[in-house]
């Protein structure tokens, strides 16, 4: 688990007095932030520029009085801490911590004073006080970039969340906005209907008035959740095509045929906007009306969703509007290339198709 957030948002102070002594970041990450902030590609460059930089510094300030075994020795030394020094800044670079930075620190400090002690021990003393500052050197610009390192890695992933988490928002938000697009005049003209029968004593107003509330209890689930059963939803399409078979009267037909094995969750509203679809586009436009017939079934291990209507057809040159590129961006973002939403011909009519794979 991470840690609890400090004032300094896990940037180190100068104040906190144990950075004096324990040094980097106290922001952790755990496993799943790490997971999902993805491991950045360890710049490849900085290998080779460290390793160059070092033998040229210890080239160029190796005194020529020195024996050439000595001198071959530092460099062969300078060569293996370098490529240490690599592999714990690959190691930060793929777990940025604390703890790991101060463990690195300290046993580098360790290792040079281990080395400078077994050189005194030798009676290397005079080889012991040339590589001491060349060594202290090392180390110092070591911890250093390891230090900076980390901080670096540290503000990188947090920035990564940072913007994964506001994607995350604006994705949600742009959801929950398609799946508001229940149409205003869908519901000025329920209500004005309602209206005039219960003015004018129509027995057809009680019926519009369950099926409008049913129809408003099952949206509302709309704005609250990213999937819902497909229970839910197809109650939400029933509701809405009692409500406009009261409307058009004879004009509209429709059944719903669900297989009982099929238990999935949509995008809410995918199903409705299929059938608003087919009703502004298909009955309305014909005087005599038509039919609508949705359709849930399992196909071996897909799961297809229809509906089809037999009115006025696909319009070749028709392309898709804000609800339907809404549900296929919904239905991209939930399901990936795991669901496909297909319009064609039915002669007479168009056929609405909806595929999700495992």
């Amino acid at each position: 688990m991470p840690e609890t957030p400090d004032p300094s948002c896990g940037k180190p102070t100068l104040r906190d007095w144990r950075q004096w002594f324990y040094p980097g970041p106290t922001r952790r990450f755990s496993t799943d932030e790490m997971a999902r902030a993805g491991q950045q590609p360890w710049p490849e460059g900085i290998d080779a520029y460290l390793l160059i930089n070092a033998l040229v510094i210890v080239g160029t300030t190796w005194r020529p009085s020195k024996p050439a075994f000595t001198f071959s020795l530092v460099m062969a030394g300078t060569l293996v801490a370098t490529v240490a020094i690599l592999a714990v800044a690959r190691l930060l670079w793929r777990r940025p911590t604390r703890l790991l930075l101060n463990v690195a620190s300290y046993g580098a400090v360790t290792v040079v004073m281990l080395v400078v002690a077994l050189l005194m021990a030798d009676r290397q003393r005079a080889t012991a006080q040339a590589l001491l500052p060349l060594a202290l050197a090392a180390v110092t610009v070591s911890i250093s970039g390891w230090w900076i390192l980390t901080l670096y890695r540290v503000a990188q992933i947090e920035s990564r969340l940072r913007e994964l988490d506001e994607q995350a928002e604006r994705e949600r938000l742009a959801s929950q906005l398609a799946a508001a697009q229940i149409q205003p005049h869908f519901l000025f003209n329920t209500l004005a209907s309602l209206q005039h029968w219960v003015d004018t004593g129509d027995a057809r107003a009680a019926p519009l008035l369950r099926s409008f509330t049913a129809y408003l209890r099952a949206t509302l689930p709309m704005f609250e959740h990213a999937l819902l059963p497909l229970a839910s939803e197809i109650d939400m399409v029933r509701s809405y095509l009692e409500i406009m078979q009261a409307r058009l009267g004879e004009r509209l037909r429709f059944s719903i045929s669900v297989d009982p094995v099929v238990h999935v969750q949509l995008p809410p509203g995918t199903l409705l906007t299929l059938a608003e679809n087919a009703i502004r586009h298909g009955i309305e436009p014909q005087l005599a009306g038509g039919a609508i017939e949705l359709r849930v079934m399992q196909a071996e291990a897909a799961v297809v969703l229809q509906v089809r209507d037999n009115g006025a057809g696909l319009d070749p040159a028709a392309q898709d509007g804000v609800g339907l590129a809404n549900t296929r961006r919904r239905l991209a973002q939930a399901f990936g290339e795991r669901a496909s939403l297909q319009l064609e011909p039915a002669e007479p009519g168009c056929l609405a198709t909806l595929t999700l794979r495992p």
